[in-house]
Parts: structure tokens; C-alpha cells; sequence
């Protein structure tokens, strides 16, 4: 690619270019307003309420387990930065607060830490976090430019990592100045990957959504497990738009803001074309309420993201990690009263709950 609008040229150290350009999303996420233009669909679902739960709320059970490893809730940070100093910062807080609350957590994009090892501390968060699952992360377009299973494994080792999720984004890598979107051939190079690197491995998308179609050709492919990561939440469209100055490309962001399918919707088709499969419901989801629908609707994890990152960004230290605990809590707490309020006293219980009605 020729020069980005920062004046970077194609063979500018990549290292330095993508660690600059993580702080810079880091930035644009808390001060700019990159929600796209479309919900998440949640809304439109509604709990029947039953006034005779017959269950006591001190035993409702929110357990669950994934990559191996226990979880008190079925909850995940999804992966959001790494590869600068705050980032490291922030992802040292967010690990604090899911060993202590028993959530997983994913990691944003490797590749800076694979291409400059000295990043790797901002994304190893194991001596923290000894119990939890934690999920390495690389871009999968990367696959088509030079990375295979050896820099996928490297990514995992650094991370001391259950798993590995590789993202697609397509639409962000066309919008990004320095974008790579040549997606072509993908899925077989998925393929490859998930046969050689030894660890689960997922796919997930970045706030536009996977079909059930797509998910099944990936599950065939072996991928063991799906974040559908739906519209309603960040649009990394939107994002990059702030950080070029191609007025094409501003342009077509904006007429592109409510691209993608509701979060909603993609747990629904992907759970109808593969009832066993793993699925974990991000894009938008702020509430435990939101996790509760999501659940219901065929997912074994919700997800949050952005929802999460003004706690873990503002104030000093203490106070970020308190915020952080205190929002776990009441997500875990509007999951829980979600559950009471239907009857359902596990979370396989609220997954096979009939009185999730669409209004």
C-alpha cells in the first residue's frame, strides 16, 4: 500500500505502524463515536416474566466450561487491544477483574507482538489471570500475507494462551489506510491452521456479523468454535474513518455506517445450521440482560467489548479496577435476576427456555 494518511510508507517498520495504530484505536473508541447504524436485534426480544419461579436465587447456577477450564458465569471480554503500554495497562486490568470475577478473556490482534516481541508483555496476562481461559487473536487476512501456523503458535506460546480466534474484517481492512484485503483463499489456510497449531481454534468477526452458512463452511473447516461478533456495537468502519484522510473513504464510511447483519439474528441462523457447535454472541451487548437474551437465543458465551474499555481507561489504577469489578457485577446480577425471572436455575436451563418471545 502507498503512504496512509500519518505518512507511513509501505516499508515502514510494520511493528511501529501497527503499534501506532492500536493506540490510535484506542483513542477513537473512547472519544469519537464509532457505533454503527444498526442494533443489535436484542431488542426486539422480551422474557415472559413468571411470577412462581419455584427456585431459590442463592442456588441458581451460572457455571459453565470452556477451553477446558471452569467458568462462574458464561462471560467473555472479548478481544479488544494490545501492543502499546496503555494497552497492556488496560488488558492487566481486564484480567484482574475476569480472574476475579471467573470470565474468559480474549486478546486483540497479536501480529505487533509477533512482529516486535518486546510487545509481548502487553498481551501476556496468564500471571494474573492463572485459571481463566484466555484466547491469543491474529488476523486472519494475515494468513494470505505471509503468516501461517508457526506465527499463529507463537501468538499462543507468548499468550500462554487455551485457544486461538482468528478475526475476519474485512470491511475494516478496506476502510483502514493500511489495510490488506486480499480475503481470497481463506478458508483453506483456516483450515490448515486449525489441523497444525494444537489449540482450539475460532473465528470470529469484528461488528459485522458471521451467517449460519458461513459458519458451517468454517466448522467443516474444523473451527471449534464461533463468535458471531453481529452489528448493533463499534464499526471499525467507522473507526478508521477517523483515522484517514481519503475523502472517498470518509465518504463511503458513513453510507456504510449500518452495514452488517444484528447481532441477534447471527446467533439465531447460526445456531439453526449448527445445533452442537460453540457459540460465543458478541457486538453490542452492554447488559447482563443482553447476555440472558443471547443465551436464549442458542449462545454459550456472551461477549463484551467496548462496553468495557472507559472502565479500564479513566482514573487511576485503583479506580479503573473497581470500576471494572463493578460492572462484572452487575452484569453477572442482571443475568442472574434475567434467570430468576423466567425460572431457569442453570444457564442450560435459561438456553432451553420457551418464554424468550420476539415482540
Amino acid at each position: 500500500m502507498a503512504a496512509d494518511n500519518h505518512g507511513n510508507a509501505k516499508n515502514a517498520d510494520p511493528a511501529q505502524g501497527t503499534a501506532r495504530r492500536k493506540g490510535e484505536h484506542i483513542r477513537i473508541c473512547l472519544e469519537e463515536n464509532v457505533k454503527g447504524g444498526v442494533s443489535t436485534g436484542l431488542e426486539r426480544f422480551r422474557f415472559r416474566h413468571n411470577a412462581l419461579p419455584e427456585i431459590d436465587f442463592r442456588s441458581l447456577s451460572t457455571g459453565c466450561s470452556f477451553l477446558g477450564r471452569t467458568l462462574r458465569a458464561p462471560l467473555l471480554i472479548s478481544s479488544m487491544t494490545g501492543g502499546t503500554d496503555e494497552a497492556g495497562a488496560i488488558n492487566r486490568l481486564l484480567a484482574e477483574a475476569a480472574e476475579t470475577r471467573g470470565w474468559a478473556m480474549g486478546l486483540g490482534s497479536m501480529r505487533a507482538a509477533v512482529e516486535d516481541e518486546s510487545l509481548a508483555s502487553t498481551f501476556n496476562v496468564r500471571r494474573i489471570a492463572p485459571t481463566i481461559p484466555i484466547i491469543a487473536n491474529m488476523g486472519a487476512v494475515q494468513l494470505n500475507y505471509g503468516y501461517g501456523a508457526e506465527q499463529c503458535l507463537r501468538a499462543v506460546h507468548m499468550a500462554e494462551a487455551d485457544g486461538l480466534v482468528l478475526h475476519l474484517n474485512g470491511l475494516q481492512e478496506l476502510f483502514q489506510p493500511e489495510g490488506d484485503a486480499d480475503f481470497s483463499g481463506l478458508l483453506r489456510r483456516i483450515e490448515s491452521v486449525c489441523r497444525a497449531v494444537g489449540v482450539p481454534v475460532g473465528v470470529k468477526e469484528v461488528g459485522w456479523g458471521i451467517d449460519g452458512g458461513t459458519a458451517a463452511r468454517l466448522h467443516e473447516a474444523g473451527v471449534a468454535f464461533i463468535d458471531v461478533a453481529g452489528a448493533g456495537g463499534t464499526s471499525w468502519s467507522q473507526v478508521e474513518k477517523h483515522r484517514s484522510a481519503d475523502p472517498v473513504k470518509r465518504g463511503a464510511a458513513d453510507t456504510l455506517a449500518a452495514w452488517g447483519t444484528p447481532t441477534a439474528e447471527c446467533i439465531r441462523d447460526v445456531r439453526a445450521r449448527l445445533p452442537q457447535a460453540t457459540i460465543i454472541a458478541s457486538g453490542g451487548l452492554r447488559t447482563g440482560l443482553d447476555a440472558a437474551k443471547s443465551i436464549a437465543l442458542g449462545a454459550n458465551l456472551a461477549g463484551f467489548g467496548r462496553s468495557l474499555l472507559p472502565g479500564a481507561a479513566a482514573g487511576s489504577a485503583g479506580e479503573r479496577s473497581e470500576a471494572l469489578l463493578r460492572q462484572f457485577e452487575q452484569i453477572e446480577f442482571e443475568l442472574r435476576a434475567s434467570m430468576f425471572g423466567i425460572g431457569a436455575g442453570s444457564i442450560e436451563a435459561l438456553r432451553g427456555t420457551d418464554r424468550l418471545i420476539e415482540s
